[in-house]
C-alpha cells in the first residue's frame, strides 16, 4: 500500500468534519483537522508535508478565501478545494481567481470530493513542475555564466541562440581566456540534446599515437594493451553534443575519420571493418589561425569547411571593457560562495586598476584573479601580480631583443612558470595561453624539471 498522502480539512462543524475525514482516509489520504483559519494557519506552520486542502467556504469571522490568499501569498505548493452550502458561480469564479484548483457544493457525493482533490493534486503537481522548468529555462538564459552587455557579447549571445536549436556544427574562435567552452555549453544546454551528453575533449592533451582510439573506439586486441572494447567519445556523446577544444592539433589521419563523421554520421573503431551511425552535434573550437593552417598544408581545407558551417567568434576582454564591472560582481559573490567567505570590498583605487587593466589573459585571467583575491584579500599582492603580466605583455605581445642578449633557457622556464602561474597551475590552459599544444608544453616542463 502506498504511503498516505498528507491533506488539510478545515471544517467547523464537528460531524462534518469527523464525516469527511474517516471518508479521506479511508481514501489513503493522512489527515490534519482543523475548525478555523488560524487552526489551520497554524497546522501549516508545524506540517510542511502537507500537500492538500480542503476547506469550507464559511469557518466563523473568516473564510476558505482567507486561506486560500494565504497559502498563495506565501506560494506554497498545495492543491485547494473548496466547498460551500451557499454554491454559486460567483462563489466559483471567486475561489478560482484567487488559486483554488477545485469547487464542490454541499451536498456532494465520496467519488466528486475524490475526484475534486486528485484534480487538484494534478494541478499542485503541475505548477511544481512550471517553477522546475522556469529554473532550468532562467539558468539556460544566463548561457551558463556568459556575461556581457557590450555589443559584441550581443552578437554573440544572438547568434548563440539563433543556432542552438539546429544540429549545424559550430567553429568557435578567439583567444585564450574568452569563453570558448562555455559558449559550446550554451549552445548545448539551449538546444534539444540539452538532456543527453555533453562531452568535452582538450585534443592537445590526447597523445597523437591514441586519439583516434580515444575518439573513435577501438576493439579489444587492436593493439597493444587493448585488453577490452573501448568506447569512443563520439560513440558515448551519441544523441548529445561533443566539444573538440583545441581542434588544430588533431592529425591530418585523425581529421580524415573526423570528416568522414561530419560527413556521413559513422564512426569506425580502430580494429573494426564495420561502420557505425552515430547522432552527434559537433562543436569545435581553436585559438589558432585554422585558415592559415589550411594554407600551410597542417589541416584539411574540407575539414575547415564542414566545421565552420556557423563560424563564432568570442571577442577578448579588452574589447569590451564596459563589461569587466559586471564581470568583477559575478566572480566576487561566485567564489565568497563557494569558499564561504564574505565577499571582499573592492577599494576606489583597485576597482580603477582592474578596469583600467588590459586582461591579456581575458577573462580567466580575470576569474582567476578575482578567486585569488576573495581567499588571500590582499591587494598589494594583486596589484604586483597584475603588474607583472602586464610587464611581459607589454607592446601588444611583440618581444623586443634587450641589447645585451639573454639566457634562452632561463627566459622560457620562466615564461612557463608565469603561465602556471597565472592559470592556477592548470596545464592545459597555460599551454594555451603559450600558443603551444598540450604535448610541447609537458615536453618543456620536463626539459625545465617544472613537473
Amino acid at each position: 500500500m502506498t504511503k498516505p498522502q498528507p491533506i488539510l480539512l478545515v471544517e467547523d462543524d464537528q460531524a462534518q468534519n469527523t464525516l469527511i475525514s474517516a471518508m479521506l482516509s479511508a481514501a489513503n489520504y493522512q489527515v490534519y483537522s482543523a475548525f478555523s483559519v488560524e487552526d489551520a494557519i497554524i497546522t501549516l506552520k508545524n506540517h510542511a508535508d502537507i500537500e492538500l486542502i480542503f476547506t469550507d467556504w464559511k469557518l466563523g469571522n473568516l473564510s476558505g478565501m482567507d486561506l486560500i490568499k494565504y497559502v498563495r501569498a506565501q506560494q506554497k505548493h498545495i492543491g485547494i478545494v473548496v466547498a460551500t452550502a451557499y454554491g454559486s458561480i460567483e462563489h466559483a469564479v471567486e475561489a478560482i481567481e484567487l488559486g483554488a484548483d477545485d469547487y464542490l457544493s454541499k451536498p456532494f457525493q465520496r467519488q466528486e470530493l475524490l475526484l475534486a482533490l486528485a484534480k487538484a493534486n494534478k494541478a499542485n503537481q503541475l505548477r511544481l513542475a512550471n517553477q522546475q522548468l522556469s529554473s532550468q529555462i532562467s539558468e539556460q538564459n544566463q548561457l551558463v555564466d556568459i556575461i556581457g552587455h557590450a555589443p559584441c557579447m550581443q552578437k554573440v549571445f544572438q547568434r548563440i541562440e539563433r543556432v542552438s536549436a539546429t544540429s549545424a556544427t559550430v567553429l568557435i574562435s578567439g583567444e585564450s581566456g574568452t569563453g570558448k567552452e562555455l559558449a559550446a555549453r550554451a549552445l548545448h544546454q539551449l538546444s534539444n540534446r540539452s538532456k543527453q551528453a555533453f562531452i568535452a575533449i582538450n585534443c592537445g592533451a590526447i597523445p597523437e599515437n591514441l586519439a583516434e582510439s580515444e575518439l573513435f573506439g577501438a576493439l579489444k586486441g587492436a593493439y597493444t594493451g587493448a585488453n577490452q572494447d573501448k568506447l569512443g567519445k563520439f560513440t558515448a556523446a551519441n544523441k548529445g553534443t561533443i566539444f573538440l577544444d583545441e581542434v588544430a592539433e588533431l592529425s591530418l589521419n585523425v581529421q580524415t575519420k573526423l570528416l568522414r563523421l561530419l560527413q556521413e554520421g559513422v564512426v569506425t573503431p580502430v580494429g573494426d571493418t564495420k561502420e557505425h551511425n552515430i547522432d552527434v552535434r559537433v562543436l569545435a573550437a581553436s585559438h589558432k589561425n585554422l585558415q592559415q593552417m589550411v594554407q600551410d598544408g597542417l589541416f584539411r581545407e574540407d575539414l575547415y569547411y564542414r566545421l565552420n558551417v556557423v563560424p563564432l567568434h568570442m571577442p577578448p576582454l579588452r574589447e569590451r571593457q564596459e563589461d569587466i564591472p559586471r564581470l568583477i560582481e559575478h566572480f566576487l559573490k561566485r567564489f565568497s560562495k563557494q569558499y564561504g567567505i564574505e565577499a571582499p570590498q573592492l577599494s576606489s583605487a583597485l576597482l580603477k586598476h582592474l578596469l583600467n587593466f588590459n586582461w591579456p589573459g581575458n577573462v580567466r585571467q580575470l576569474s582567476n584573479t578575482l578567486e585569488q583575491f576573495v581567499l588571500l584579500q590582499d591587494e598589494a599582492e594583486l596589484k604586483e601580480n597584475l603588474s607583472n603580466t602586464a610587464n611581459t605583455s607589454q607592446n601588444n605581445g611583440l618581444f623586443t631583443l634587450p641589447s645585451e642578449g639573454l639566457n634562452w633557457d632561463e627566459f622560457e622556464r620562466g615564461c612557463l612558470q608565469q603561465a602556471l602561474n597565472r592559470e592556477g597551475g592548470n596545464k592545459t590552459q597555460a599551454a594555451k595561453l603559450l600558443g603551444i599544444s598540450y604535448k610541447q608544453f609537458l615536453y618543456r616542463l620536463e626539459k625545465h624539471n617544472l613537473n
